[in-house]
């Protein structure tokens, strides 16, 4: 087998334009620091077992929904488990009318997406979270998707919204009905970040130009490869062991590559093609390389956590 690149095409990027005129403009921007180290976007996502997606077009402070405008009994009562991500959402420069709002609940392991309508915030308190936890999903409409979150969370991130907000605008245009801002999702280094429901894709380091062509590979049952973050629903070396996969496959199709078993730092997924399926072990590993600034609002550094293929296998 020949030698792996566990970065493939993704390191070695030229700095996005954006990314240039903030280096030329002397403030520090962790998403500009992250394309000059290089940073790999795989293996980045968050690993949740839910998403819960609650329209919101009040303030949204620092950290959603604890500093919210939103009562204290729901903030209290949407931030009591650490594998269920609260996003709130909004839709790009358009007036909210009527006291009614949305709310979607994604499950991405199992590619559910529902959604439901409210009127008063205090009735998100009905909604029972230590069900959700368990994969248990409430009696919501269900909506096939996909719905793509751009995060503009500018009171968290500075990158966040001056690189979000332009991809959100121009994925508006293009897809106006399933484009909503959202909260924080996590990795403001890779900003603009977009995540994909109902399959928990996290995608990095979107510009306007690219926002609407990653929308329509995914309507046609493809990735983007080097723009991919990772799966949601997988831990984030598994995340890595797939994304490396497909990069020496050269494999952009969703459904071609599936998780089989994981064991430790191994995964093993099988990918089918015109030629029947097979099954590849891919075994990663998990060390830093030094440390950097990773998000604008904090002026620490951190480890910058990397992950390397040990070994890719066909069984």
């Amino acid at each position: 087998m020949p030698p792996v690149d566990p970065r493939g095409t993704a390191r070695g990027r030229p700095l996005t334009p954006s990314a240039r005129a903030a280096a030329r403009g002397g403030d520090f921007r962790c998403s500009v620091a992250s394309e000059q180290r290089q940073d790999d976007l795989a293996g980045t996502a968050t690993h949740v077992t839910a998403f819960l997606l609650v329209e919101h077009h009040g303030p949204w402070g620092t950290s959603a929904p604890r500093d919210s405008r939103l009562p204290d009994t729901v903030r209290a009562h949407l931030t009591t488990h650490k594998n269920i991500k609260v996003l709130l959402a909004r839709r790009h420069h358009r007036a909210h009318r009527g006291p009614d709002f949305r709310a979607f609940l994604c499950f991405p392991a199992r590619r559910l997406l529902l959604t439901s309508t409210f009127v008063d915030p205090e009735e998100l308190t009905r909604l029972d979270l230590d069900a959700v936890a368990r994969g248990e999903a409430p009696d919501w409409d269900r909506m096939a998707g996909p719905l793509f979150g751009v995060c503009t969370h500018g009171r968290h991130d500075a990158c966040c919204a001056e690189r979000g907000r332009p991809v959100a605008s121009s994925l508006t245009a293009s897809h106006p009905a399933q484009t909503w801002e959202i909260s924080h999702i996590g990795g403001d280094r890779f900003a603009a970040n977009m995540v994909v429901l109902p399959e928990g894709l996290y995608y990095g380091r979107m510009e306007p130009g690219s926002a609407g062509e990653v929308a329509l590979l995914h309507e046609a049952g493809r990735l983007d490869v080097d723009r991919l973050r990772g799966r949601s629903s997988y831990p984030m070396h598994v995340q890595y062991a797939e994304i490396a996969l497909r990069r020496l496959l050269g494999e952009d199709r969703l459904d071609a590559v599936r998780l089989v078993r994981r064991e430790g730092w191994t995964a093993v997924f099988a990918h089918s093609d015109d030629s029947g399926s097979r099954e590849w072990a891919v075994t990663v590993s998990r060390r830093t390389d030094g440390e950097g600034q990773l998000t604008c609002g904090l002026e620490r550094l951190s480890p910058v956590p990397v992950h390397d293929v040990v070994s890719i296998e066909q069984i």
